[in-house]
């Protein structure tokens, strides 16, 4: 592994995932035709304080397409690795560290169009032997409510195709890990139809793992819009809407009880409004609620949310 500090380019991952952030809202402001509000925020570092940064968090609300879509770039240094972190991490534990990612979750008012969540990240930490430690991390989930094969075989098949220039064995190994990541196990039920994630992403060294973590940021726009685009005009009511809103509360499950990003983020002192933006505006909860047998949205638990193969041999 290549861990030699004059690889390592925190300046470029930084641009990259501001033009990448950049170029995601104006993607997704051209299709729903609203505007993100757009807040630039800055934590100071402060004494006692253990960690600061910079950062911008864009959301869009009562969108035309979008009922809630947030995406933030975040840029942030600690002196005292977070437990989240220093779990996978033990000899980095109390280090100086810092990190940069973006992150999104967007959730469309139209329940045939899924929620989707995308994020790519750069961590970085001076050991106490005073070398750097470094990782990529991220990727992309669908989470439909009604379950489209062709949208979930197209979303895939970019997943695959965003990896395979770096390794045959990258998306079966990261899909299997998004498989058994985006899972709820107090339920046992996959949080939806998967993707890719990766984690601690630095074996090929610092070139080619920063270019493998860019293309998965560059095929994020090709994995979902034209999903957005085939489902938007669909016409829906309020039971479509009722079961969208009862899904979503897995999404909060999830998010609260099992993520790790929103654990290191709230255990790093972060922003609290950038770290919750993810969570859908209405979600619902009934008590032992079974969808009719047959039903589009019992096909959804059945044929779905259980792991697949969904690329063609």
């Amino acid at each position: 592994m290549d861990n030699s500090s004059s690889t390592i380019s925190l300046a470029s991952v930084k641009t990259y995932l501001l033009d990448l952030h950049a170029s995601i809202i104006a993607a997704i402001e051209k299709i729903d035709g609203q505007s993100f509000v757009r807040d630039a925020w800055e934590r100071p570092a402060v004494e006692g304080g253990s960690v600061h940064g910079s950062g911008l968090s864009c959301i869009l609300e009562e969108g035309n397409v979008m009922e809630r879509a947030g995406i933030g770039f975040s840029h942030v240094r600690g002196d005292h690795l977070p437990p989240s972190a220093a779990a996978h991490h033990p000899e980095s534990a109390g280090c100086p560290w810092e990190a940069m990612g973006v992150s999104l979750v967007f959730h469309p008012r139209n329940p045939y169009i899924p929620t989707v969540h995308m994020n790519v990240r750069f961590f970085h930490i001076t050991n106490k032997e005073n070398q750097p430690v470094w990782w990529f991390g991220g990727g992309m989930d669908l989470t439909p409510y009604y379950g489209f094969e062709e949208d979930a075989r197209h979303f895939h098949q970019t997943c695959h195709a965003a990896l395979t220039p770096f390794g045959a064995d990258l998306y079966p190994r990261f899909k299997q890990w998004c498989d058994q990541y985006f899972f709820l196990k107090h339920r046992q039920e996959a949080r939806g139809i998967g993707g890719i994630f990766f984690d601690d992403f630095n074996a090929p060294g610092f070139a080619n793992s920063f270019a493998m973590m860019q293309s998965v940021g560059d095929h994020f726009l090709a994995a979902y819009l034209p999903i957005v685009e085939r489902r938007k005009d669909m016409a829906y009511g309020e039971r479509e809407r009722d079961f969208q809103a009862y899904r979503r509360g897995r999404y909060v499950e999830f998010n609260l009880v099992v993520d790790r990003g929103t654990l290191f983020g709230l255990q790093s002192g972060g922003r609290t409004e950038s770290i919750l933006m993810s969570m859908p505006p209405i979600a619902k909860w009934r008590y032992d609620w079974q969808a009719p047998a047959g039903s589009a949205e019992a096909k959804l638990t059945s044929d779905f949310l259980p792991p697949r193969e969904w690329i063609q041999p």
